[in-house]
């Protein structure tokens, strides 16, 4: 039987509701941002460390996100422009809602002279260097795409003199006996 402390109440009473009021502060912290929206962000850390180690610190090839820049060919060059493309525009969304996020986060940090909209124009001036990141990031995509546009458009000779000695697909054949 447990006894009762000072103010009446059982000893261990408050033991199943120790989280309770930290739950409606943490409510009351996410009612406080103004009911913007916060989506959820996830991140992928692949750990693709080879068995040997490199000299010089250096990054190794398998941590990188685009692949060894070897151009001896127009499909290596296709591959790393469209590797470079897709991995700044998944950085170029992620780092947007970050920044929204971050924008969401600071502005419900309390102003310190008590100016009414004082912490959304601070949080506002943090959150615009995040966003000009993400519209850098999305133009890096851009010109990645355009790479490899003007390589088709420069190189188009050298291309269509190897294109026309390639072999062409053999068409598939119908074997009726096959049933």
């Amino acid at each position: 039987m447990a006894t009762p402390t000072r103010d009446g109440t059982p000893n261990g009473a408050d033991k199943g509701n120790k989280f309770a009021n930290a739950g409606a502060a943490a409510g009351g912290f996410v009612g406080a941002l103004g009911g913007s929206f916060v989506p959820p962000v996830n991140v992928t850390v692949n750990n693709n460390k080879g068995g040997g180690a490199r000299g010089g610190g250096g990054r190794s090839h398998a941590e990188s996100l685009l692949p060894a820049p070897e151009f001896t060919s127009p499909a290596q060059v296709r591959n790393y422009c469209n590797t470079l493309r897709a991995a700044a525009v998944t950085l170029s969304i992620e780092v947007a809602m970050g920044a929204e996020i971050l924008k969401g986060v600071l502005a419900a940090v309390p102003d310190p002279q008590g100016r009414a909209f004082g912490s959304r124009v601070r949080a506002q001036k943090v959150a615009r260097k995040m966003q000009r990141s993400a519209d850098a990031l999305r133009d890096a995509a851009k010109n990645a795409a355009a790479c490899y546009s003007v390589f088709q458009q420069e190189f188009e000779e050298e291309i269509n003199r190897v294109r026309h000695r390639a072999r062409r697909p053999q068409q598939p054949v119908m074997n009726w006996a096959q049933q």
